[in-house]
């Protein structure tokens, strides 16, 4: 399988600034019902890569975007320094733990969520690693919609799976790099309306180090957020 190497690129920067935005937005917004960003210090500038799913033998149906309606934005977690320069994109709206963005790159609408993890676990513990977040994006001039992937923070072990349990219900995925992305392509709608009406999204897996990990996602805003950038890239 082929990663779009630009399109990583691309990704890297464009997540990079809109965590710059989130930072500078002041928290007066939020009193104001506006969008509101963290105002807590953040760790130190990662290097934050993503990349749009491998392409697949199989062709990958594009899930219905969901329905225009959102509610006030909630106050969000800090968020890392980006890197001066790259495409700066600009928060729709931040939704409990999951900020929605849009940006262009090489003159392409994109539209995503994005959140980190609440709580991060390591086996053996304290392993370091790059901060993780779990991407949902959506590109109309690929028609592709709801995209979810995962940025672990370390490159997986070699051929390996992981999974992200949403509740009850698992779902496979496969793994490059960095990155993880749904092994079986029917299953990503369903995984997003589990995402919508679930507390909690926890994804393990395993480093080519042999570093186990398990980082577990509020849900809590995602429906807001997806609903947010189905509006923006219809």
């Amino acid at each position: 399988m082929r990663v779009d190497r630009r399109w990583r690129l691309n990704i890297s920067l464009i997540l990079a600034g809109a965590f710059a935005v989130a930072a500078f937005i002041p928290a007066l917004a939020q009193q104001q019902n506006a969008p509101a960003a963290p105002a807590a210090a953040a760790p130190a500038t990662p290097a934050v890569s993503a990349a749009p799913k491998p392409k697949s033998k199989k062709p990958k149906p594009a899930p219905t975007a969901a329905s225009p309606g959102t509610t006030a934005p909630a106050a969000a977690p800090a968020t890392p320094p980006a890197p001066a320069g790259g495409p700066q994109p600009k928060l729709l709206g931040q939704y409990g733990e999951w900020g929605a963005y849009t940006a262009g790159p090489a003159g392409k609408k994109v539209c995503f969520a994005i959140a980190k993890p609440t709580s991060s676990v390591t086996n053996p513990p304290n392993r370091p690693r790059n901060p993780v977040y779990m991407f949902i994006s959506t590109r109309p001039a690929d028609k592709v919609a709801n995209e979810v992937s995962i940025i672990i923070g370390y490159p997986f072990k070699p051929g390996s799976e992981t999974s992200v349990e949403v509740g009850s219900t698992s779902f496979a995925l496969y793994t490059q790099q960095d990155g993880g992305w749904i092994k079986n392509a029917a299953d990503e709608a369903n995984m997003v309306t589990a995402m919508r009406a679930g507390d909690t999204a926890t994804v393990k897996g395993t480093s080519a180090k042999g570093t186990q990990t398990t980082d577990t996602f509020t849900l809590k805003g995602v429906s807001q957020a997806l609903d947010r950038i189905a509006q923006e890239c219809k």
